[in-house]
């Protein structure tokens, strides 16, 4: 293991709306030990505050540690899907799954569990540390939905353009804070923006997860302005439908205009993808 003098050193740099990224303040080093190394250098320094020891919600007055989150000895998730971001289910059976990202706000939270609930629908949420600090209430209501809670990061940055050491704090950080709600993450992990390569894939395997993409996103985020529609997010997810299909939706309301074009879609989406022969399955599937 690096010596403290080398290990990096981690701030937080806030660029626009609910999004930062990490840089290098010290001399690099692209390996998850170092990030253990940084996390215990920043304890003793800045006298950071676990985040198991800080209720959500409660602002973060330091910079945080690095990732601590460490491999299992065996792979949560089947060897074979290691090294890659998974798009689909490897089925041929007709089933879609449906996932929901969560970085933003929790405008369509309500709607979307309520839809879920009433049709019986299993789903997978990606939640950011930052979205469960800046909705706490929406993300509580999704984590004790039962539905299964994936890592989406902290702080929601493009993983291409992290070191190693980056990546682990940015999963192990998120792990920690929806630990606080009650929710286990692992062992399914989301890039933000869908930015990865591939040394970013083999890095969050590295620490126990499971990279999954989608199939199709139905781009409701976009919201009218960009000529999204609930009828164009519902054609988007049938005009691809295949067995296996993974669907991406966003819980948020857009920022500018409130509209909640994905939450509005899912009932429709629900039932036209049911009569054409498909049912909906957990993530799970992707385990077994």
């Amino acid at each position: 293991m690096p010596s403290p003098d080398a290990a990096v050193m981690l701030a937080w740099e806030r660029r626009g709306r609910n999004r930062a990224v990490l840089r290098r303040t010290g001399i690099a080093a692209g390996t998850a030990a170092a990030a253990v190394v940084a996390a215990t250098v920043l304890v003793m320094l800045l006298g950071v505050t676990p985040i198991g020891e800080r209720a959500v919600g409660e602002p973060r007055t330091t910079s945080p540690p690095a990732g601590t989150t460490t491999a299992p000895t065996t792979p949560p998730f089947p060897p074979e899907l290691a090294g890659k971001d998974v798009k689909r289910i490897p089925t041929s059976r007709k089933v879609v799954a449906l996932t929901f990202d969560a970085g933003g706000n929790g405008g369509g939270t309500t709607s979307i569990l309520d839809t879920l609930d009433r049709t019986g629908v299993p789903a997978a949420f990606f939640l950011t540390g930052a979205f469960a600090q800046g909705a706490p209430d929406a993300a509580r209501a999704i984590v004790n939905s039962g539905h299964r809670i994936g890592n989406h990061s902290e702080t929601h940055p493009e993983f291409s353009k992290l070191t190693n050491a980056e990546i682990g704090a940015e999963v192990a950080f998120a792990e920690r804070t929806l630990g606080d709600l009650g929710a286990d993450t692992r062992p399914l992990f989301r890039f933000p923006y869908g930015d990865r390569n591939d040394r970013a894939i083999r890095a969050v395997n590295d620490v126990g997860y499971l990279t999954v993409g989608w199939t199709v996103d139905t781009a409701g985020w976009q919201g009218p302005s960009a000529g999204a529609t609930k009828e164009k997010a519902v054609r988007r997810v049938l005009d691809t439908l295949r067995p296996g299909q993974i669907v991406l939706a966003h819980v948020g309301a857009h920022p500018s205009d409130g509209s909640t074009i994905d939450a509005d879609a899912l009932p429709t989406i629900i039932r036209e993808v049911r009569e054409r022969g498909y049912r909906f399955v957990g993530l799970d599937m992707l385990l077994s």
